[in-house]
C-alpha cells in the first residue's frame, strides 16, 4: 500500500505547485490537491510507532 500512497502524493504535490504558478490559478483543484497529500500522509504516518509509546506508560505512575 505504501508503494501507491508516495507516487499518488508526489503526483498530487506536483499538480498543486504546478496550479500556484498558473497566473489564475483554480481553487478548488488547489484545495483537492492538498487534500490528497494530506490523506496520503495520514496514511503514511499511521503506520510510523510513537518514539515515546514505551515512555508513556512510565509517567502515568
Amino acid at each position: 500500500m505504501k508503494k501507491i500512497y508516495i507516487p499518488i502524493m508526489a503526483l498530487a504535490g506536483v499538480f498543486a505547485l504546478y496550479e500556484q504558478s498558473k497566473e489564475k490559478p483554480n481553487l478548488y483543484i488547489m484545495i483537492v490537491a492538498i487534500i490528497i497529500f494530506m490523506y496520503g500522509m495520514m496514511r503514511l504516518m499511521a503506520k510510523v510507532p510513537s518514539k515515546n509509546q514505551d515512555n508513556s506508560e512510565d509517567d502515568v505512575s
